[in-house]
């Protein structure tokens, strides 16, 4: 299937978007539980008539999601209504509405930090014991993108689009015209980024103006270096967690990186959302670009041709002397369901019964036809529909072989904590702090 220009756009907008999204998100619980303490605890659901609330962050995904509150409706008698939230008011809508009667029984976001206040709140209702009396529904998805999604353990979230996996690109061109092949190992990248200084080209595209891509780096050496578990004891013990040697070594490795060149000598002023890097990488001008698995969607709209037989794709390697699994994984899981814990009775049954529509072979089916990749555990199979089945393949085992997926640290972290951490990856990249100062700074937010 072909991808429509304004979806791909879409697609490579929404990241940035989204991270922004999540954050005032999460931040509107803040205002939320204001309004809460104000004027009492409505009921959840603007709707009257009984019907479930559903709402969704309106692109061009969100047919998936119509398509199947017409299945649901045929088979409930309480029916899904389904509102479709434009991307740039979805937040202000939730902060305006969690806490009053107009909250929706059923919401679309992001997992972690996008959701981390209002389990505090006690706002969303628990999906464990839904699980624990449908074990099938548990073991219907990719567990690492199933446990992103939970908040100290505890699972508040169903699985319910595409995963989106951070990759490393490649210019088959470029490095057929150099002679090279895509590396296997950290040595491999360092050659790399000789040989192709060497050749005129830029190692890899990278959009500084746009720090969340310079944040992609820094997870996945961390990563590298010390494992998923020193994000997570990030997330569990704060700010002060930062001082873990795995992430000192990715700060002097990023320092290593641009002071080789890797990143030329202009990424600085190069942008992703209005397509600067992705331009450089399909021209020929770059040869590598790490990037969220939409690299490809924005690819095909607007270098068709060079995403159609010069787009190349492999893993991030491994670094030396590092702890962490090489089969691990960063980036955007997936987005997810979570549920009002105001809806009681056969109105709870009912989400409960919705939400696990994501879970069935037809809602796969749908997410594949639409260019997605499923996160349900049971979606090799339908893999030869998508448009790309190589590419899907690769993402889906790359996925479902990591022991972990981190969920990117921008939408991980409480909203309060997007800034200065935006602030401090690029002053890293930059040169405005050194490896030990960039660390320093981070325990400080």
């Amino acid at each position: 299937m072909r991808i429509p220009r304004s979806r791909a756009r879409a697609r490579a907008r929404s990241r940035s978007r989204s991270t922004l999204r999540a954050s005032t998100l999460a931040a509107a619980l803040l205002l939320a539980g204001t309004a809460l303490a104000g004027c009492g605890s409505g009921g959840p659901g603007g709707s009257d008539d009984g019907s479930l609330d559903v709402w969704v962050y309106q692109d061009a995904s969100t047919k998936v999601q119509r398509e199947v509150v017409k299945r649901f409706n045929k088979t409930s008698d309480i029916k899904a209504k389904l509102t479709q939230v434009p991307g740039e008011g979805y937040s202000d809508k939730m902060r305006t509405s969690m806490g009053t009667p107009n909250a929706p029984d059923v919401f679309f976001n992001w997992g972690g930090g996008s959701i981390s206040d209002f389990v505090k709140k006690d706002m969303l209702l628990g999906l464990d014991p839904a699980m624990d009396k449908d074990p099938e529904l548990k073991k219907a998805f990719i567990p690492t993108i199933l446990d992103a999604g939970a908040i100290d353990g505890k699972h508040y979230g169903i699985p319910m689009r595409g995963m989106q996996p951070v990759i490393l690109f490649y210019n088959k061109d470029v490095f057929t015209d150099a002679g090279a092949r895509p590396p296997k190992s950290w040595d491999d990248l360092l050659k790399l980024i000789d040989t192709f200084k060497g050749e005129g080209v830029t190692p890899f595209a990278l959009a500084g103006t746009d720090p969340w891509t310079e944040l992609m780096w820094v997870e996945y050496l961390v990563d590298r270096y010390g494992g998923a578990g020193v994000f997570q004891k990030i997330q569990s013990q704060g700010m002060a967690a930062w001082d873990d040697p795995a992430v000192l070594k990715a700060a002097q490795t990023i320092k290593d990186l641009v002071d080789r060149g890797a990143f030329g000598k202009n990424y600085k002023s190069v942008n992703y959302t209005a397509d600067g890097a992705s331009t450089l990488f399909a021209k020929g001008k770059a040869a590598m670009h790490l990037m969220g698995s939409w690299e490809y969607a924005n690819q095909k709209a607007n270098q068709p041709a060079f995403a159609k037989s010069g787009l190349g794709w492999t893993t991030f390697p491994a670094v030396p002397g590092g702890s962490g699994d090489p089969k691990s994984v960063v980036g955007n899981p997936t987005n997810y369901w979570s549920i009002n814990a105001k809806v009681k009775g056969d109105k709870q049954k009912a989400a409960l019964e919705f939400v696990k529509f994501a879970a069935r072979q037809d809602y796969s089916g749908d997410l594949i036809a639409n260019g997605d990749v499923p996160a349900t555990s049971d979606a090799t199979s339908l893999l030869g529909k998508h448009e790309n089945p190589d590419y899907a393949r690769f993402q889906y085992d790359l996925v479902k072989r990591a022991p972990d997926f981190t969920l990117s640290w921008d939408q991980a972290l409480p909203a309060k904590y997007t800034p200065p951490l935006h602030t401090t990856v690029q002053k890293l990249f930059n040169g405005q702090l050194g490896p030990a100062e960039f660390v320093d700074a981070l325990k400080g937010m």
